[in-house]
């Protein structure tokens, strides 16, 4: 390249990344975005849909659906920490920090819903062979669906681990 005169190679500069990026991914079998008209092909190509929250999100609130909304950004954009691209990936999760309106959220920024929290007195359940022991544990850590997390039977003050389950019921034994 160093013998083309410079407008050349500045010309190869600007056109080569745009016709390689529309020809490999076709190469490829990666289906290339195809804008709906001529007038859509400058914004479909450098554009990319993120949620954002539409009002002040608060650590503990739960998210819905209607605290989101789709939110334009070119693909260049580069977030300080990788963000939540799919709404279907916020929507019923617990914040974890503060989330601002019209900033894409962090992954890392979103939790599991608790359904056992810390220190708070649950009940524990142990089933073997149509034998069913319940106690009351008091977790030592939070959990959320499925966690397998550290209870103390306040009766004997053992520590046990347990499951969570939907309901808020921490099932010892039996994994």
């Amino acid at each position: 390249m160093r013998s083309l005169p410079r407008y050349s190679r500045l010309l190869l500069a600007l056109v080569l990344p745009a016709l390689v990026g529309l020809c490999l991914p076709a190469a490829f079998g990666v289906a290339a975005p195809v804008p709906s008209s001529p007038a859509d092909t400058s914004s479909a190509l450098t554009e990319m849909m993120l949620p954002v929250p539409t009002v002040t999100i608060y650590p503990g609130d739960t998210i819905k659906e209607t605290m989101l909304r789709l939110q334009a950004y070119p693909t260049t954009y580069r977030a300080r920490a990788a963000v939540i691209d799919a709404p279907l990936a916020i929507v019923g999760r617990t914040a974890r920090r503060m989330l601002l309106p019209g900033e894409p959220v962090p992954v890392n920024a979103v939790d599991d819903p608790r359904l056992v929290s810390r220190g708070t007195p649950t009940q524990m359940i142990f089933e073997e062979n149509g034998l069913v022991i319940t106690a009351v544990g008091s977790p030592l850590q939070n959990g959320g669906l499925g966690e397998t997390i550290r209870v103390r039977n306040t009766d004997t003050n053992r520590i046990v681990l347990g499951t969570v389950m939907a309901d808020g019921r921490i099932k010892i034994g039996g994994f």
